[in-house]
């Protein structure tokens, strides 16, 4: 009896504290999905800036500029250099002004393209001392580009040690006093000015102040857009390049911050300058460039190569295409190829691309064999896919359309692409 009684002591006990320890547990929750990962590129949001019939900032699609390199007195050749660029998509062309006869040189090509060809938006580049330059060819041409570190001339004396505040003060009203007269011109003409610093030019007393740095580059950015604001004017367009691409970075992350904090809200022009030729010209800017772009700032692009300029155009929408800023040829996706491939993919791919180039707004696979084929270009428009010896599948997306003989490939891959009326002849 007394077993009896324990148990029914135990059992009770135990009844009364398992609902206790049950309350203290912690309710159970459903694990919180992670966010989605954002594949899109969310520019920073800037002010628009119109230089003749082109928008920098304000939304629209990033801007691509080069400058011609003929001299500006070359009436016939400076025309011709500046349709070039226009016609294969340089949408701003920049040209020299060394010299007040090049600033008056400039209506004449204006005129001439007017004539010959159309408008194109052009951009002055003014140094040295350039004051009376700038406010010629502000007359002439949608914005004019000033160098803050060369447009007042500094002459360095060399045994100065520092610059005192009072000092400092003293060329900033200078540079005021020069400054504020081009300001005016193109704020009561409707025009736009670029304040592009370089990392190699900055002025003496800025490298005195805060060194070779992309502060120095920033403050001296900073120094002229204040002048302009004092005068209510703010088309203005800010770049920072460097040769050296992490000191390129630095300078435009820094600036954002900046003006995030003064609550400016300037467009900025991208690029890294002398970047040289080739291969590692083109992989520098890239660098570069595309960074930016792809944290979301820059509004307009120049690629600076040691080459022709009309080299510059396709690498700068093949950064934006990369990036998916613009979309302005065909996007060819293709396998690095591997012992599975079916047919010479390299050859093929090259072929594939003649054929097509000039079309714009598709994307189109060349893959080497059906493991990885359907998956890897389940994005693309059109799909050319090496399924078995001899012959090549066709699809539109992810379905298969048909299947033809390899050396009818590509004539087939046109006809569906002209059946879905998207072809356009060359």
């Amino acid at each position: 009896m007394a077993l009896w009684d324990n148990r029914k002591h135990t059992d009770s006990l135990v009844t009364e504290i398992i609902p206790m320890v049950m309350q203290t547990l912690p309710t159970p929750q459903t694990a919180a999905k992670p966010p989605a990962l954002d594949t899109v590129i969310h520019r920073r949001q800037t002010r628009p800036v119109s230089v003749g019939n082109i928008t920098i900032g304000g939304g629209h699609p990033v801007v691509v500029q080069s400058m011609i390199n003929e001299d500006t007195l070359d009436l016939e050749g400076s025309v011709a250099g500046i349709r070039r660029l226009h016609e294969i998509g340089c949408e701003i062309v920049r040209v020299t002004v060394p010299s007040m006869a090049h600033a008056k040189a400039l209506a004449q090509i204006k005129q001439k393209l007017i004539q010959t060809y159309q408008e194109v938006p052009l951009v002055a580049d003014v140094h040295h001392n350039g004051m009376k330059i700038a406010l010629e060819v502000a007359k002439h041409v949608d914005k004019v580009r000033i160098n803050p570190g060369l447009y007042v001339f500094e002459k360095p004396k060399s045994d100065r040690t520092e610059y005192t505040q009072a000092e400092f003060e003293q060329i900033g009203a200078k540079i005021k006093e020069t400054l504020a007269p081009l300001v005016i011109s193109l704020r009561d003409q409707g025009k736009a000015m670029r304040i592009g610093v370089n990392h190699g030019s900055l002025a003496e007393r800025m490298l005195f102040t805060y060194g070779d740095t992309p502060e120095g580059m920033v403050e001296s950015a900073l120094e002229f857009i204040r002048i302009c604001e004092s005068l209510d004017f703010r088309n203005l367009v800010i770049s920072l390049k460097a040769s050296r691409v992490p000191v390129m970075l630095a300078a435009y992350r820094l600036m954002v911050r900046r003006m995030d904090e003064l609550g400016m809200d300037y467009p900025l022009h991208l690029g890294v300058t002398e970047a040289g030729d080739g291969e590692y010209g083109r992989i520098k800017s890239t660098a570069g460039i595309g960074t930016l772009l792809a944290e979301g700032i820059g509004d307009t692009i120049r690629v600076s190569l040691t080459e022709a300029p009309e080299k510059e155009i396709p690498v700068c929408y093949s950064i934006l295409q990369a990036l998916g800023l613009r979309k302005t040829m065909v996007e060819y996706v293709a396998c690095p190829s591997c012992g599975r491939t079916l047919f010479n993919l390299e050859d093929v791919l090259h072929e594939v691309r003649e054929a097509t180039k000039h079309l714009t707004g598709l994307d189109i696979a060349v893959m080497g064999c059906i493991v990885n084929g359907p998956g890897e270009m389940a994005d693309a428009d059109y799909g050319y896919v090496g399924k078995q010896p001899g012959y090549i599948s066709l699809y539109r997306g992810r379905e298969e359309i048909k299947k033809v003989p390899e050396d009818q490939g590509v004539e087939e891959l046109i006809n569906l692409i002209k059946a879905d009326d998207r072809w356009i002849d060359p």
